[in-house]
C-alpha cells in the first residue's frame, strides 16, 4: 500500500460512514423537517463522493465499491417508527444534539482525510486527485459547518431545559 491508496481508502470509508449516519439521523429526526431534509441532502453529497473516489481509485489499481453503502428497508421502517415515538418525547432534543455532535466529528475526520489526499496528490503530482479533493472537500466543510451551526443553535434551548 502506498500513501495514495491509503488516503483513498480512508476517505472512501469516511464518506460512506457519514452518508449512512446522515441518513440515519434524517430518519431518526423525521419530525424535525429541517434536520430531516438537510441531512438527506448532505448525504447525497457524500454518496457522490464515494462514487467519484471509486472511479479515481481504479486508476491506482485499487478496487473500491462505487455504490455507497445503504441500510435495509426494514431498518428504515424501524427507524421511522422510533423517530415518531422519540419526536414526541422531551429527550428528543438531547438525542438530536448527540447525533449532531457525532456528525460534526465525522465531518471533521473526513475533512482531514480530504486534506491528506490533497497533500499526497500534490506531492506526487497527481492532478486529477488534487482536483477531486478540491471539488469534494468544500462540501465536507459545509457538512461540518452545518452541524456546528445546529449545535450552537440548539444547545442553549435543549441543555437549559434539562
Amino acid at each position: 500500500m502506498n500513501g495514495i491508496t491509503y488516503a483513498l481508502r480512508r476517505i472512501h470509508h469516511g464518506e460512506n460512514e457519514i452518508a449512512k449516519e446522515l441518513l440515519r439521523t434524517a430518519e431518526r429526526h423525521r419530525t424535525d423537517h429541517e434536520v430531516h431534509h438537510v441531512c438527506r441532502d448532505l448525504a447525497t453529497w457524500s454518496q457522490k463522493h464515494v462514487t467519484l473516489l471509486a472511479k479515481h481509485a481504479a486508476n491506482h489499481n485499487l478496487n473500491l465499491d462505487e455504490q455507497p453503502d445503504t441500510t435495509s428497508p426494514l431498518t428504515n421502517q424501524l427507524r421511522e417508527a422510533v423517530a415518531t415515538a422519540v419526536g414526541r418525547r422531551s429527550q428528543a432534543g438531547l438525542v438530536l444534539l448527540e447525533d449532531l455532535r457525532h456528525l460534526y466529528l465525522q465531518a471533521a475526520d473526513n475533512s482531514l482525510a480530504w486534506e491528506m489526499l490533497a497533500q499526497v496528490a500534490q506531492a506526487k503530482h497527481e492532478r486529477e486527485l488534487l482536483a477531486l479533493s478540491q471539488q469534494c472537500h468544500p462540501q465536507t466543510l459545509r457538512q461540518l459547518r452545518w452541524a456546528n451551526t445546529m449545535i450552537k443553535t440548539l444547545s442553549p434551548q435543549v441543555l437549559a431545559a434539562l
